[in-house]
């Protein structure tokens, strides 16, 4: 018999729709600052949301890392920006 097993479903912080935890980034913060955790591992709480410029936007539009993340004041995003620029560019093959 072969068993099936279910992948667990997180909400995008940005679009807000649900989809496989595969299928997202999670973020989490160290020091005031937004870091992308790629093997959502780091330790914390952590916010998660599609690898997309768009979802990620709209997500800090929004300060909806900051409410999921339950920090006060404004986060350097820098280091998301940086990251999801080169995601982008290792996924579209350009360099």
């Amino acid at each position: 018999m072969l068993r099936c097993r279910m992948e667990p479903v997180r909400t995008c912080v940005g679009c807000r729709t649900r989809a496989p935890r595969s299928a997202l980034l999670r973020v989490v913060v160290i020091d005031s600052e937004l870091v992308p955790d790629e093997r959502a591992v780091m330790p914390g709480r952590g916010a998660w949301v599609h690898a997309t410029q768009k979802c990620v936007g709209t997500a800090l539009t929004r300060r909806a890392f900051v409410r999921a993340l339950r920090v006060p004041g404004p986060l350097d995003t820098q280091n998301l920006e940086k990251w999801l620029s080169s995601y982008g560019n290792q996924v579209n093959g350009s360099k």
